[in-house]
């Protein structure tokens, strides 16, 4: 597989990687749930409903960027898709703290997928795809063998799943370390403000879409 057909599915596992990191996608939660529980299982057991919620979120971002792509022109999809990058980036420097309420720690799978899928929406984890997906070329003898909607669930389907797993991956090891060895206390001593950098990375996003429009 040549790097023109292996790129978009690196780019989704390297930002998946990244949402596995950031505490405020969901290992952190399952941390807290784990430590009032008392039970390493409390932690593993809210892994799987946080990272289906995170996929629920990339794939319905993707779906809209891909149907946009059948009835909207590239060069100005790329420069809507690059104006509400920045605008969400922005909205993000203005709400950093800012997250969905009414999620205690005893919650069930559902509502802790539900959370979640709350919690990426508000974080903007899809957007960061939207230039992957920009980008994103089938094969020819694809896009015309298989109509359009099977193209487009498919490859949100792929987007999400490859992102996903990474993501879930990079999460369950990371809270593991923390529940078992490091504890909470460090985020208040030395964790790297990574809401921030993905504030940064929004704009740097819109760029990218933007200069390529």
């Amino acid at each position: 597989m040549s790097w023109a057909n292996l790129w978009p599915f690196v780019t989704f596992a390297l930002l998946g990687a990244y949402h596995g990191v950031n505490p405020g996608m969901g290992w952190l939660f399952a941390v807290a749930r784990g430590l009032q529980e008392k039970q390493r299982s409390a932690v593993l057991r809210s892994l799987l409903p946080i990272a289906l919620g995170h996929e629920a979120s990339i794939i319905s971002v993707v779906l809209v960027v891909g149907a946009a792509q059948a009835v909207v022109s590239p060069v100005l999809l790329r420069l809507t898709a690059a104006l509400f990058l920045v605008c969400f980036a922005v909205y993000r420097l203005n709400r950093r703290m800012a997250h969905p309420r009414g999620f205690g720690m005893r919650v069930g799978p559902v509502r802790l997928a539900a959370w979640s899928f709350l919690m990426s929406s508000a974080h903007g984890a899809g957007l960061m795809l939207v230039p992957v997906v920009l980008g994103w070329r089938l094969a020819a003898s694809q896009e015309a063998v298989l109509p359009v909607g099977s193209l487009l669930a498919g490859r949100a389907l792929i987007a999400g799943t490859v992102h996903t797993a990474a993501m879930l991956l990079v999460m369950g090891v990371v809270a593991l370390v923390v529940y078992e060895k490091v504890g909470v206390g460090m985020l208040r001593k030395s964790w790297f403000n990574l809401d921030l950098a993905w504030t940064v990375a929004l704009l740097g996003a819109a760029a990218v879409t933007l200069i390529t429009a």
